[in-house]
């Protein structure tokens, strides 16, 4: 005489089979693909540029307000007050919905696109070291990482290339690429500072341009904004 399954010896035998072992884990897939997706949204929200924001972002955002006329003080970094009103009447402008916040729609419509930062490889430190060894040989190591950390800021802001190379490379960025400097033995401190500026380091507040004052009559990089002076360089926005 057979004995009748229980409910609990039932669904037992069930799980057993291909199909409903395919079926769940299928429905496994699928939940975890909706939690990695709930866990992307969130991490989008928390990033967007508003009201206590600050970083490369920010300042790419002012600048491009400021080209616009919308935006008439310093470029900071600081999303604050006055950024926020820039942004509402940008936003304004161009149809988008006025909140204050620059989401992708309002980036997008500011033609600004950040790069994601470059990582610690050796690769990148043996190339950040160079340009730093070439372009700040005798300065003090802060002004060292001030100076990988202008590459840096590049690389993340909409008017430079997306790469640590193509900045570099970029023509006529570099004095000490021009004139074969960057080729010449890369010191110890250097290798430092590179590692330094790739972890976060920086000493410059998001400035993107520097020059020594006693060695450029450049009237363009003279007229750029001040951020802080260190060592021989001042650097700017």
């Amino acid at each position: 005489m057979k004995r009748k399954l229980s409910s609990s010896d039932a669904f037992a035998d069930s799980l057993r089979s291909p199909r409903s072992f395919y079926y769940l884990l299928t429905a496994f897939v699928i939940c975890m693909s909706l939690v990695h997706l709930i866990c992307q949204n969130i991490d989008r929200q928390e990033v967007l540029s508003k009201i206590g924001s600050s970083g490369k972002e920010v300042s790419a955002i002012q600048e491009a307000l400021r080209d616009r006329g919308l935006f008439t003080s310093d470029i900071t970094g600081y999303y604050g007050t006055q950024t926020q009103a820039a942004v509402r009447k940008f936003q304004k402008q161009k149809g988008l919905a006025v909140d204050g916040i620059a989401g992708p729609a309002t980036l997008s419509a500011l033609g600004i696109s950040i790069g994601s930062a470059p990582e610690a490889t050796e690769a990148n430190v043996n190339l950040l070291a160079r340009i730093i060894s070439a372009e700040a040989r005798g300065e003090p190591y802060t002004g060292q990482v001030a100076v990988g950390a202008v590459v840096l800021n590049r690389v993340g802001h909409p008017s430079f290339p997306d790469s640590i190379a193509g900045v570099i490379y970029q023509k006529g960025a570099f004095t000490a690429v021009d004139d074969g400097q960057f080729w010449e033995p890369v010191s110890d401190s250097a290798y430092n500072a590179a590692r330094d500026a790739l972890n976060g380091w920086d000493p410059t507040g998001g400035a993107i341009y520097y020059y020594n004052p006693k060695k450029t009559s450049n009237k363009w990089i003279r007229s750029r904004p001040v951020i802080t002076t260190i060592g021989d360089h001042l650097f700017c926005s």
